[in-house]
């Protein structure tokens, strides 16, 4: 789609109503995860992070939407695709700006030319304990990415022509820190397997996006 008339269509998700842990629950890895979730909540140990699904104007002026595939290192996120965004930090005044600031620091796009249009529904990732917010905002200039090297292996730009079609839904065989050889819901974009927390809130901006384009 056209960046132009994609920008004139997605400022009615401010005014939609979220879809909720409903959508989201459809791409979850774990049958058991809403009630870790309020295990959680009930514990209040668990941190929180901020992350932002950016929207952006190719070259040719396409919709695209930009993920990351995150370094191999020792932890439970090693080589998996992401939103940009991280852990709130001291310094942050709320979690849109702690995605905003993740964001500048892991592509590169500054957190002065991007519009954050709705904050979307909260998410709980058990093997790392985290309480994530993602949000949803666009650019309207054709981003410079500029990948933060020990953070980011890869920069994945996905046509939203390629989000929004439904062969994109798969099933794939996946091993976790909780499971081994599992089915899990993913997404199949760019050669990616997108699962877990973040097809979960992939499937939560999709929603909304087939309402509003």
């Amino acid at each position: 789609m056209d960046f132009s008339e994609f920008e004139k269509r997605i400022v009615k998700v401010r005014k939609m109503e979220l879809p909720g842990e409903a959508i989201q629950f459809k791409m979850a890895p774990v049958e058991r995860l809403k009630e870790l979730k309020e295990q959680a909540r009930l514990k209040k140990t668990a941190r929180k992070a901020g992350v932002l699904a950016l929207f952006y104007p190719s070259e040719t002026n396409e919709t695209y939407l930009i993920l990351i595939l995150r370094k191999t290192y020792k932890g439970v996120h090693s080589a998996q695709v992401g939103f940009p965004g991280g852990k709130l930090e001291p310094e942050d005044e709320s979690l849109k700006e702690t995605a905003l600031r993740e964001t500048e620091e892991e592509v590169g796009v500054s957190r002065n030319v991007i519009s954050v249009l709705k904050q979307l529904t909260e998410i709980y990732i058990p093997p790392s304990n985290f309480f994530v917010q993602p949000f949803i905002g666009i650019t309207t200039t054709t981003p410079q990415f500029i990948p933060q090297d020990d953070e980011v292996e890869a920069l994945i730009e996905v046509p939203l022509s390629l989000f929004m079609d439904d062969s994109t839904l798969v099933t794939k065989k996946i091993t976790t820190s909780y499971a081994t050889d599992i089915d899990v819901p993913a997404f199949l974009l760019n050669d990616h397997v997108v699962w877990g927390a973040t097809a979960m809130m992939l499937s939560e901006v999709r929603e909304l996006l087939k309402e509003t384009l």
